[in-house]
């Protein structure tokens, strides 16, 4: 593990998450973003961050207002939604990256929704590259077939009932995403709900944003993902309509795995395969 800093960062709205840098020897060649996936803490990308400051980069884990260790208080009380964590919570850690690293470039890896809301992000133009990792629009009827009866449950059936009852989304006792605010949960049912995603429910402001991302984007999907399906994939890259575009779909035989899925390539088992293969080629100088 390298040496690493927690730290409490003010956003711009006055609310503070909890952060780690991970810090290289020396003066870092680039800083790396890991932003996560829904539901998942910083914790579950430790292994990578520190592997990334082994390689020589100032890589930041964090976690998003009301969840993991950036929960103040009660989940019922936290007034917050996913457009609220891209312009805030996101928009933090690119500054604190970009004042620990002046002029060095700044790799952004998003891992399911963190390749999702760039766009809403007020300074992404300061991101050299966006690489999305198990990333897909989220429509329910475009996901993997094994989960697409599960989603519709959740949908229709759990969060109407759950989230009045408990005012979040218990989704640990449900063994379903994790533990989400209200507002986040409201939200995000509503763009899984759209044919189109965010890109169709937040108006026409969101086409907009997303039109004006022009960072080149790396896209690593994997044929085994158990909720994005390559039909998923392929529409959230269509609404990155003129970002140049890297799509790499992968299946685990290629790097002797029996199994990746949607969580996978963040495990350190894949440090030498899958790591080394497709991530660092994609971390070179800034575009």
């Amino acid at each position: 593990m390298m040496a690493h800093e927690r730290q409490d960062l003010a956003t711009p709205n006055g609310r503070p998450i909890a952060a780690t840098f991970f810090l290289p020897r020396g003066v870092g060649k680039g800083a790396v973003l890991l932003v996560p996936a829904m539901g998942i803490t910083q914790d579950y990308y430790r292994a990578i961050a520190s592997w990334l400051a082994g390689h020589g980069y100032l890589a930041a884990t964090f976690d998003f207002f009301g969840t993991g260790a950036s929960l103040r208080g009660k989940l019922r009380d936290v007034d917050v939604n996913i457009l609220d964590w891209a312009r805030f919570d996101c928009v933090a850690m690119v500054e604190e990256l970009c004042v620990r690293l002046p002029g060095k470039p700044i790799f952004w890896i998003g891992h399911s929704l963190g390749a999702q809301i760039l766009p809403f992000v007020p300074n992404r133009r300061k991101i050299a590259r966006l690489i999305a990792v198990a990333s897909g629009s989220g429509y329910w009827r475009e996901n993997a077939p094994g989960l697409r009866w599960r989603a519709k449950m959740l949908w229709f059936l759990v969060v109407p009932a759950v989230l009045p009852l408990f005012g979040y989304f218990p989704g640990r006792r449900l063994r379903m995403v994790g533990d989400l605010p209200a507002g986040v949960m409201r939200q995000w049912r509503r763009w899984c709900l759209h044919p189109q995603y965010a890109f169709g429910v937040e108006g026409p402001g969101a086409r907009e944003q997303y039109a004006a991302v022009e960072t080149p984007i790396t896209s690593l999907s994997f044929t085994d993902d158990e909720f994005m399906s390559a039909r998923n994939t392929e529409s959230l890259l269509s609404f990155y309509a003129n970002a140049p575009k890297n799509d790499q779909r992968i299946a685990p035989e290629q790097v002797g795995a029996t199994r990746v899925g949607h969580f996978g390539f963040f495990r350190e088992r894949f440090r030498d395969s899958l790591w080394q293969q497709y991530l660092l080629p994609e971390l070179g100088p800034s575009c």
